[in-house]
């Protein structure tokens, strides 16, 4: 079964809301088994309209990503980061 991804591109405006956001967010991430593989870290942006704060957060499947995207554990999580910045997210299975 391929593994799923959760790739998000963000803007933070505020991090001490945002750090509450993450923290919250944890609860949500031990329970559909995300792996952070890639949280903010030196960038280059070589095409396009890129950011500076890049993650991606591996899962056992595309069905945990979505899990976790869509659990009320997140939901929580999510209200935290009202007015902390943008943030694009998109779920994709592996290969």
């Amino acid at each position: 079964m391929p593994k799923g991804y959760l790739i998000a591109h963000a803007v933070v405006t505020d991090a001490e809301k945002w750090g509450q956001y993450v923290a919250k967010s944890k609860i949500a991430l031990d329970k559909y088994e995300g792996k952070p593989i890639v949280r903010g870290g030196k960038c280059q942006i070589m095409e396009g309209n890129g950011v500076q704060r890049n993650v991606v957060i591996e899962f056992p499947s595309y069905e945990h990503a979505l899990g976790y995207s869509t659990s009320p554990e997140y939901a929580e999580a999510k209200k935290l980061r009202q007015g902390a910045g943008t943030i694009d997210i998109t779920i994709v299975e592996g290969v």
